[in-house]
């Protein structure tokens, strides 16, 4: 035996007497992200996290990666922080929500160019008890500013605008008899419009959800 296999020998032999690391604590599961706003390289080794929803598009990224498809194999062997960041990018784009000073929000759908359109929590409460919704008509050609249907209710009567320009695909027919849907669930449900976005970087110039609030908490 060389003197090199010598030195070693003993040294492999206390390292194979150890535990893995493994059986000493619990390692945080593949693809589940820390709580908080902390960042993923700054969670402890053992910490557990929380799975985060990941949207359609995400977990289509995710199941490509694993069973070969050719458009997602450079993933497989990119830098970490690379495949993090692609992967919240999709969920962004999957779960994008802007709103108008006017009180209207628009959600994108899976980052496609489909949009639905609403007031929101704050419009409807103002608003009172819904009577009536005027919905739009379909193939409508709209732009941004002009008005996507309307709201009568006990109080009063408004329009609702259309936060960027397209085209109508349809109106909500919920409520054509259950207008009150929308105080029940203005930004879910109670949603009045679904259009083709023109173009979707109209988007940019809109408000996220805090700067929104804090129009209407000033």
């Amino acid at each position: 035996m060389s003197s090199v296999a010598r030195a070693i020998r003993p040294f492999a032999s206390r390292v194979l007497s150890q535990k893995p690391l493994a059986s000493a604590c619990q390692v945080s599961p593949a693809f589940r992200f820390p709580r908080g706003t902390r960042s993923f390289s700054q969670s402890p080794l053992c910490e557990y996290h929380e799975p985060l929803m990941l949207s359609n598009a995400v977990q289509d990224d995710v199941q490509d990666i694993w069973t070969g498809n050719e458009a997602s194999q450079s993933l497989k062997y990119a830098p970490l922080s690379s495949m993090m960041s692609h992967f919240t990018n999709s969920a962004m784009i999957a779960q994008l929500k802007k709103y108008t000073e006017s009180h209207e929000w628009i959600e994108l759908a899976d980052g496609s160019k489909t949009a639905k359109i609403g007031i929101t929590e704050y419009a409807a409460h103002s608003l009172g008890d819904v009577v009536f919704v005027e919905l739009p008509e379909v193939d409508l050609e709209i732009v941004a500013g002009e008005p996507v249907g309307a709201v009568e209710s006990v109080k009063s009567a408004s329009d609702v605008l259309s936060p960027v320009a397209g085209k109508v695909i349809k109106g909500n027919s919920i409520l054509e008899d259950k207008a009150k849907t929308i105080n029940e669930s203005p930004e879910g449900e109670g949603w009045i419009a679904e259009i083709e976005v023109a173009d979707v970087a109209e988007l940019d110039a809109l408000l996220d959800e805090a700067a929104y609030k804090e129009t209407i908490d000033a």
